[in-house]
């Protein structure tokens, strides 16, 4: 077996090993995280048949209490409301949980998941380190659990249909991607430190990471440009076009990783860059991210898209997309619309043991092009990466980033 089809096997066989489930079973599911992304995954679970949300988990019981009433409101029911996840965990009756939290949640709070005999739904990006990642997918594996990753585009029967158009050669030899990161964000400014809001569980929030004092620019969304918690807007949105990117070039890992990333524009409280460019070296294909969260001027007349680039064509997928000939002139092609949520085709998955669309491998490998694009703007420096090892080659300092430190929490994931 060669090395790419062992892990396709091994992901099959892993994903199937779980007991199948009728069509008329109903499906219990947990959402955990609702300031955001969370409230969306309660609603895409709740409006599918056979699925019933029984709990809803946030540490904020503000946010909580209000997510609560808007899911009544368009549901009819009031799931069960925690603040601790365990005790989702602890519920038997529980069989998938969906993890919307800030990204230094997300790897710890699906092996638990794993762990307790949950299937998995994780936002994106799926880690806040690369290690992360490896140990969210032998979690999957160990405990045979299905785990999707929230790279919605994989579900979309118009990407989908993209894809393969030009996988099957339309655009001729695909040499290179790009995929891009142009809508305006805001300056935060700048907010001292304070005291915890009132019903807020702040060191279930922290969770596994560094003990940091209360600031409202590190809390709510805020928490995506700070180290700490997030990883930037690489990771935020950037994954989505990334993974695309990956999934059109066909390729795993890159080779060699080189760029810059900084701020440039924000002079707020901001660790994350608000510029970015990098690029990912497979040696035979190229693929380049560039990012500008200050301005709103799109490229191609589009803020979040990608171009892939063939030695006969172009196609570009965006909010919307388009198909250019090597001499520029538009290529009339149709793609199919709408197709199978992304959600829906979890919940399938939980029922058959079929491997999801995106499933964790999948969104471990985009992720890891996050991770490492923001290794290259922390350290100033070009990368040489080995896939196999998935190990920064010879510099002692930037494989640091690999992983984090971690407090004593019961949520530390284990084996760091």
């Amino acid at each position: 077996m060669n090395r790419r089809y062992f892990i396709k096997s091994a992901v099959a066989t892993a994903v199937a090993a779980g007991p199948l489930r009728s069509a008329n079973d109903k499906i219990l599911a947990g959402v955990i995280g609702l300031n955001g992304r969370g409230r969306a995954l309660a609603s895409s679970a709740a409006a599918l048949p056979g699925v019933e949300v029984a709990y809803l988990c946030d540490v904020d019981q503000n946010v909580l209490q209000r997510a609560a009433g808007d899911f009544e409101k368009k549901f009819g029911t009031r799931p069960k409301l925690v603040s601790d996840l365990r005790r989702i965990l602890d519920d038997g009756s529980v069989d998938v949980i969906t993890i919307g939290t800030p990204d230094h949640w997300h790897a710890p709070a699906t092996i638990l998941g794993c762990m307790a005999g949950k299937d998995v739904y994780v936002e994106k990006p799926c880690s806040h380190n690369l290690r992360e990642g490896r140990l969210m997918v032998e979690a999957a594996r160990k405990y045979k659990r299905i785990v999707q990753h929230g790279t919605q585009n994989r579900s979309s029967a118009t990407v989908q249909w993209l894809i393969e158009y030009v996988r099957s050669g339309n655009i001729g030899k695909v040499l290179m991607a790009k995929a891009w990161n142009v809508q305006l964000r805001r300056n935060i400014g700048h907010k001292p430190d304070g005291p915890v809001p009132a019903g807020v569980d702040y060191d279930t929030w922290i969770g596994p990471a560094a003990a940091l004092p209360f600031n409202e620019n590190r809390y709510h969304y805020n928490w995506h440009w700070h180290w700490n918690y997030g990883t930037g807007d690489m990771g935020n949105d950037g994954v989505h076009q990334i993974d695309m990117a990956r999934w059109a070039l066909g390729v795993d890992y890159p080779d060699r990783v080189s760029g810059l990333g900084r701020k440039l524009f924000f002079d707020d409280d901001q660790q994350t860059p608000d510029t970015m460019t990098i690029t990912f070296d497979h040696r035979d294909k190229i693929l380049m991210f560039e990012m500008r969260i200050w301005n709103p001027y799109r490229m191609e007349g589009v803020d979040n898209a990608l171009a892939i680039y063939g030695s006969e064509g172009m196609v570009q997928i965006g909010r919307g997309y388009k198909v250019l000939d090597r001499k520029g002139n538009v290529v009339p092609v149709e793609a199919p619309g709408g197709g199978q949520g992304h959600m829906e085709n979890f919940m399938e998955c939980v029922r058959s043991r079929k491997t999801p669309n995106a499933e964790i491998e999948i969104g471990h490998r985009s992720t890891t092009y996050a991770h490492l694009g923001n290794i290259v703007a922390r350290t100033g420096r070009s990368l040489q990466f080995d896939g196999a090892s998935e190990t920064i080659i010879g510099d002692q300092d930037a494989n640091g980033y690999l992983r984090r430190q971690y407090r004593q929490h019961w949520s530390t994931p284990r084996n760091v």
